[in-house]
């Protein structure tokens, strides 16, 4: 398989693949039949559109990571860029829910499940006929996340759940979760543990749905369990060991961000790139006005920047190297160039970048979850200043 960067002792190769130009033509293909006429109702209805992920799953989009022999497409971290980022270049809210379906729920049944668990779960998740949620935030635990409340009580062969997540994508949608809760001491980092739940369980359920700013389609909602038994076969490693493969997967899952990031940022560029070259200011396209054009060249290198920083990350963590400061930078400037990139589009369209008839104000309020999501910018810069002052 061949990468975007592909090392060799002389040479740096920094041109997509024969099969990431493959995945980015399907895309938009897709993206034109069936995101783009629906994405704005969706938005504005706040719809989470399952038949569309339905269809993704069959195009092999919702497994990109998972290896054939479990159903999935069989790709690398670096196709996987490209996927999320080409989605996001349309809709964030699908790049969004595709990126927590394929790194949360998926990735970490992928990376900590056992041979029978990997069996049961991975080829439903893969194909999409199975949507996967991911819980760790709770309410009063976001970047805190080792002082969860949410407890599992052993009983025997099984573990009594009971509290609460909050602002997990799929919560009601998803067809099974995984979770993690607290065993241990609170604030223990070896106090929690990681449990596979199916949807339909007692005493599980999906509670309320958030009304967000961005990112609409995606659905986010509560977790509940309310004395739900779990039997111990569902649990994914070892007790305790729930955090440390939590933060396992965030370094992943990080890099999908990152790509969210860039393909809003991307979509952002390409739409004040072409409005600029057609809309007439003072008998002239605003492009052509010195203003105009150092804002989109500003865009342009700061979009580049990011690009390669998040597919460094890519190729280090395809090649199975540490990726924990890499994978924060990547999400950290990402997503904070998604939303300088998103302000200025809104900024060159004028009056008509503020109204739902351009696509920028979609960009504009999607962009900046990518700053909040899966840590915030500021637990970004806490992991990269503990990794460079190693």
């Amino acid at each position: 398989m061949s990468h975007t960067s592909t090392l060799s002792e002389s040479t740096i190769e920094f041109s997509l693949s024969e099969n990431q130009n493959m995945i980015a033509e399907m895309i938009r293909k897709f993206g034109d039949e069936h995101i783009r006429p629906k994405m704005m109702e969706w938005d504005e209805a706040q719809t989470f559109p399952v038949e569309c992920f339905k269809k993704l799953g069959e195009l092999g989009l919702m497994g990109v990571l998972v290896p054939v022999e479990y159903g999935g497409a069989g790709f690398g971290y670096m196709e996987y860029v490209t996927v999320i980022s080409e989605i996001a270049k349309i809709c964030g809210s699908i790049g969004l829910s595709v990126a927590a379906h394929n790194s949360l729920c998926t990735g970490h049944i992928l990376q900590f499940g056992n041979e029978e668990q990997k069996k049961k779960y991975l080829p439903k998740l893969a194909s999409a006929e199975w949507i996967g949620a991911w819980g760790l935030t709770e309410v009063n635990t976001g970047s805190d996340a080792a002082n969860m409340l949410t407890t599992a009580v052993k009983d025997g062969d099984y573990y009594s759940i009971n509290g609460s997540k909050n602002f997990i994508t799929h919560g009601v949608s998803g067809d099974v979760a995984v979770v993690i809760v607290r065993t241990g001491e609170k604030g223990d980092s070896h106090g929690m543990t990681s449990f596979i739940i199916e949807k339909g369980t007692e005493g599980f359920r999906g509670g309320r749905k958030e009304n967000k700013l961005g990112m609409r389609a995606s659905e986010t909602t509560e977790l509940i369990f309310d004395t739900c038994r779990i039997h111990k076969s569902q649990m994914m490693g070892n007790e305790g060991d729930g955090f440390v493969q939590s933060l396992k997967v965030l370094d992943g899952g990080r890099i999908s961000i990152a790509a969210l990031g860039l393909g809003i940022a991307k979509g952002a560029l390409d739409a004040s790139k072409k409005y600029s070259k057609e809309r007439q200011q003072f008998g002239k396209p605003i492009a052509e006005f010195q203003a105009i054009a150092f804002k989109l060249a500003d865009m342009a290198t700061m979009i580049e920047a990011a690009e390669l920083l998040t597919f460094q990350a890519a190729y280090k963590k395809q090649n199975g190297e540490k990726v924990t400061k890499l994978s924060a930078m990547a999400k950290y400037y990402t997503s904070e160039v998604a939303v300088k990139v998103a302000n200025e589009a809104v900024q060159i369209f004028g009056g008509y970048g503020y109204t739902k008839d351009f696509p920028v104000e979609k960009y504009y309020r999607d962009a900046k979850l990518c700053t909040i999501g899966e840590g915030t910018s500021e637990i970004q810069k806490l992991v990269i200043a503990r990794e460079i002052l190693k």
